[in-house]
């Protein structure tokens, strides 16, 4: 709770600028702004965390969408370090309802990039100051979803009220969707609400790390997952291997 706290995580809106769905959140008014009841917040941060873990244990995916200034820089390292993707520019209408158009966009990103690296000697001056152009525009809203192949299983999404459009993409095809409900904002939205602060960047960064944290947990689950697998084939195979030579052998003894 001391690290909620020193991040100002409990620092809502102004009461004016409050949504009533959010009262049962709130532990106080001080100076004309909400006070977000900590208590709560700890209580949805386990939940978030353990739902998260489990949704990347199943091999899901977590995309972390937040593109306002303040949550910029946390975004990109967080879901850097925990090997997601992320958007952290204007989000695009349809990244996730026509992924197969954004992919294909994706696709082209990475062609132009090749092309730059292995035909740049053969390329005149103007045209690879064009393409040069091309390609920063393009991996402004692409590179943070560059190694998404398919659809993700969950967004972490930072201030739900600008990305809106997020937010009811993943609704509509019934992707979870976890994030931070400011004072201001609609928890009705989030299927995973962790209230506090969405704007204080120290309040962002250690929310959106404690995601991270889940995310690596639910990875390590994954792969230890996968080698039991494999293991179990690999078992698998070996009796069967056994039992096909004992047959062979069983057959060599009756012959004789």
């Amino acid at each position: 709770m001391s690290a909620l706290l020193e991040a100002g995580v409990h620092f809502g809106h102004q009461t004016k600028r409050w949504n009533p769905k959010m009262k049962q959140y709130i532990f106080m008014k001080r100076n004309g702004i909400h006070i977000v009841d900590l208590r709560f917040t700890m209580e949805k941060l386990k939940e978030a965390y353990h739902a998260l873990k489990d949704i990347v244990a199943q091999d899901g995916i977590v995309l972390f969408v937040g593109t306002k200034k303040q949550s910029q820089s946390s975004i990109y390292e967080e879901a850097t370090r925990c090997g997601m993707p992320y958007v952290t520019k204007r989000w695009l209408g349809g990244t996730l309802t026509n992924f197969s158009t954004i992919k294909k966009s994706i696709d082209k990103m990475k062609r132009l990039e090749k092309r730059l690296e292995t035909e740049k000697d053969m390329l005149l001056k103007k045209d690879i100051l064009k393409m040069e152009r091309e390609l920063v525009k393009m991996k402004a809203f692409y590179e943070g979803l560059r190694e998404m192949k398919k659809l993700p299983s969950a967004l972490w999404v930072v201030d739900i009220k600008r990305e809106i459009n997020a937010v009811l993409e993943a609704k509509k095809l019934g992707i979870k969707v976890f994030g931070i409900a400011d004072t201001n904002c609609d928890p009705d939205l989030l299927d995973y609400v962790v209230p506090g602060n969405d704007d204080a960047i120290r309040s962002v960064k250690l929310l959106t790390s404690l995601m991270a944290d889940a995310v690596i947990e639910g990875s390590t689950m994954a792969a230890k997952k996968d080698i039991e697998t494999e293991f179990e084939e690999t078992t698998e195979e070996e009796e069967t291997t056994a039992t096909y030579d004992e047959v062979e052998e069983l057959e060599e003894t009756l012959v004789k």
